[in-house]
């Protein structure tokens, strides 16, 4: 499947204007802009609390592989 060429670009453009009017598209357009935007910062959101995760996971598996002195422990005094 190709994408669409020079006049069947064109005609596509012809036909929504026709459709939907000059004053209309405007208005189409922010309103995707607008979409596209805030699907891009939900992405963004959830890439970054993926990474966090993974960070928080390092961590945890780091500080239990060090060993760990016990507070009841009273050999040195």
């Amino acid at each position: 499947m190709s994408f669409p060429g020079g006049w069947e670009l064109l005609i596509i453009l012809l036909f929504v204007l026709i459709f939907f009017g000059a004053k209309r598209l405007p208005e189409m357009a922010r309103g995707l802009g607008k979409g596209i935007r805030e699907f891009k910062g939900a992405i963004s959101g959830i890439t970054d609390e993926v990474q966090k995760a993974g960070q928080i996971d390092e961590n945890k598996s780091a500080n239990s592989d060090s060993p760990k002195k016990e507070s009841g422990d009273k050999s040195e005094s």
